[in-house]
């Protein structure tokens, strides 16, 4: 919807360097990227409990857990994924205003979507998590039994099978959960945000 003149952007009283001196750490957004399976969700929340048991601020946005409410009127198309995508980049942004570290875990399989919910973020806000699995090993642990429903025809449009996904180019990390255990995954995440100078633990 376009913007009209009675829509006006009030800015906080409170600055995100103030957020950042209050919390001890600065806020950005990690995306996790991968196909349905690859283990997005479960590094996520393992992560986001790690960082917890340190005092740092953190929150997971949930690719189911969107749909369920904020993003329930959407489907798979292409149009309805990118719709998806922009909505959690826009409330990621809000998240990192508020001084958090927000993890998002998304399918999001397309590269022009990510790169679009990237160019919201100034570049030191936004890391793009690729968590790299086959796609063999993704259907054979297949958590919710979806490969099997989308091999057997019952759901549309779904990555890997009937739908694309674009591998990140370029992403600021990648974790191969084939190789590595889910405390190996979440002590890389928190080395690689000790690098970028988020926090110090």
């Amino acid at each position: 919807m376009p913007h009209t003149p009675s829509i006006v952007w009030h800015p906080s009283a409170i600055t995100r360097n103030e957020r950042a001196e209050l919390y001890q750490h600065r806020s950005c957004a990690l995306w996790f990227t991968g196909l349905s399976g690859s283990g997005k969700s479960t590094l996520a929340f393992a992560l986001d409990k790690a960082l917890h048991t340190q005092s740092i601020h953190s929150y997971v946005l949930d690719g189911d857990n969107i749909r369920h409410g904020l993003n329930n009127d959407l489907g798979f198309s292409p149009e309805d994924r990118k719709e998806n995508i922009r909505r959690i980049g826009e409330v990621s942004k809000l998240f990192v205003d508020a001084g958090m570290i927000v993890l998002c875990a998304f399918i999001s399989p397309y590269e022009q979507d990510r790169a679009m919910v990237k160019r919201m973020f100034d570049p030191d806000d936004f890391f793009e998590i690729y968590v790299k699995c086959s796609l063999e090993e993704c259907e054979r642990r297949d958590p919710k039994g979806l490969y099997q429903k989308a091999r057997n025809g019952e759901i549309a449009h779904f990555t890997g099978v009937s739908a694309q996904y674009d591998v990140p180019s370029q992403p600021s990390l990648v974790i191969n959960t084939e190789k590595l255990t889910v405390e190996e995954s979440v002590q890389l995440l928190i080395d690689f945000m000790e690098s970028r100078q988020l926090f110090s633990l």
